[in-house]
């Protein structure tokens, strides 16, 4: 009897042990999106079809089989994605957010007549700091509700966009804008380097604005200009972006100005680098694909606007073969007419496929890649951003799988690419801040902006030229 029980006790003792041992809480995080499938676009391009990523402040801390994280981590919020796909978060290599407020005022017209006709005077006439903050805030919304968690801007009262943007919860990469000419809010190029050096002070450091410089273009930005541009951004570690190589029109006045292309130009100069992105990358020889690679350039290709102002296809896959960073763009809500990136992998992928005659030119995976970790590359932003990986920052997506365009599902890539909406983003979270939940905007005065758009509309409208 009294082994029986010293047996019971033992057993009893044991249970004790393992229940203990099964309370014992994991590492604390502070979110855990769990049982969906997980794209990584990591180097092995791994995808978990039970799927979790836990994440600690900013940063994501581990990615793997949701049972393995489920008994590693402990949680501060849990979120289901079951059923549900989680991804990085978009980036948006190029685009000029503010002009959200000129969607629709001038299209079907070929890049010059749209600039010089319409764009430059409306912007003459309406562009202000408090139009700029109400432009950024609107395209936030347009950004968070479809999936974009990182753009790239260029345009007018930079300090603004930044500041929106910070307030939305997105990670900004922008660029200050520097031309010869009068520009809103700059009176020359002097006062734009001006403006843009304490830019680039005062967002130095901050965990989502990446401060970076603009020079417009070639054609709009003199050589001596050009290079005061790249000193002032090597003396800070700053990135650069530039139009480059963006339509026809815009060759025939570089060739005119200086006897050859823009590449070959920007290249003479010595303003090509590994902090520069190009904007557009249209019209390229191979020597110039060459270059680029050889330089550490990245580049912007935005099929809907170039396609939309009949300003040509990027060589996108040869680039791609050369090793150049090759992101997605949507260029501005002006010439495109949306900031949905969604609809640039789908149609950047068709596009090449019809131009080149080869259907596999580019893969489901090159577009979603693109997107993604393509996008950062381009940017230079990679180690921080552009793939689901312990120790970048937590800038993902949770995109919801019941609507019927995206039932069966077969191939995880070829949902994204090609039957994937921007609608279909349920949540969107950027470092480590849940900006969206299941639709539900969460930093964002929705009722407000579209308050305020809907004056400036009224107020934009009556000052159109008649088309």
């Amino acid at each position: 009897m009294r082994s029986r029980g010293r047996l019971l006790l033992l057993s009893l003792a044991v249970l004790a042990s393992a229940a203990n041992a099964a309370a014992t809480p994991g590492e604390a995080v502070d979110l855990l999106l769990a049982g969906g499938t997980v794209v990584t676009m990591d180097k092995g391009f791994r995808v978990f079809e039970d799927g979790a990523v836990a994440v600690k402040g900013e940063r994501i801390v581990a990615v793997g089989p949701a049972p393995e994280l489920r008994a590693r981590y402990t949680p501060a919020r849990a979120i289901d994605t079951s059923g549900r796909v989680v991804m990085p978060g978009l980036v948006n290599t190029h685009s000029h957010v503010p002009m959200t407020l000129l969607r629709g005022v001038a299209d079907d017209v070929e890049l010059m007549v749209w600039l010089t006709k319409y764009i430059w005077p409306a912007e003459a006439a309406h562009v202000t700091p408090e139009f700029v903050t109400w432009g950024t805030r609107l395209a936030a919304w347009e950004m968070i509700r479809t999936g974009t968690t990182t753009f790239s801007d260029m345009y007018f009262y930079e300090d603004q966009v930044a500041e929106a943007a910070k307030q939305a919860g997105l990670r900004g990469f922008c660029a200050a804008t520097v031309m010869d000419h009068p520009v809103p809010g700059l009176k020359d190029a002097e006062e734009g380097l001006r403006v843009a050096e304490a830019f680039l002070k005062k967002w130095s450091g901050d965990p989502l604005i990446v401060p970076a410089l603009g020079p417009h273009a070639a054609y709009t930005v003199g050589p001596e200009t050009l290079l005061r541009v790249k000193a002032l951004a090597d003396r800070y570690q700053a990135p650069m972006i530039i139009h480059a190589a963006e339509s026809p029109s815009e060759m025939k006045l570089v060739r005119e100005k200086y006897g050859t292309t823009t590449v070959a130009h920007l290249d003479k100069i010595g303003f090509l680098g590994p902090n520069l992105t190009l904007a557009h990358a249209i019209w390229l020889t191979d020597d110039e694909i060459a270059t680029i690679a050889a330089r550490g350039v990245g580049t912007a290709h935005c099929p809907s606007s170039n396609t939309k102002l009949a300003s040509g296809v990027s060589p996108v896959p040869k680039l791609r073969k050369a090793g150049v960073g090759a992101g997605l763009g949507t260029d501005g809500p002006s010439s495109n007419n949306d900031l949905n990136m969604f609809e640039e992998i789908d149609l950047a992928l068709k596009l090449h496929k019809i131009t080149s005659g080869d259907p596999a030119v580019l893969s489901a995976r090159d577009g979603v890649e693109m997107a993604t970790i393509g996008g950062a590359r381009a940017l230079h932003l990679e180690r921080e951003i552009g793939s689901l990986e312990p120790g970048k920052r937590a800038d993902l997506i949770v995109l919801a799988s019941d609507a019927p365009w995206v039932q069966p599902r077969y191939d995880v890539y070829a949902q994204l690419a090609y039957a994937i909406k921007g609608s279909d983003v349920a949540t969107t979270i950027v470092n480590g801040r849940v900006l969206m939940e299941d639709g539900r905007m969460l930093t964002l005065d929705t009722a407000a902006i579209t308050a305020r758009v809907r004056r400036y509309r009224d107020e934009i409208a009556v000052r159109l030229p008649a088309r």
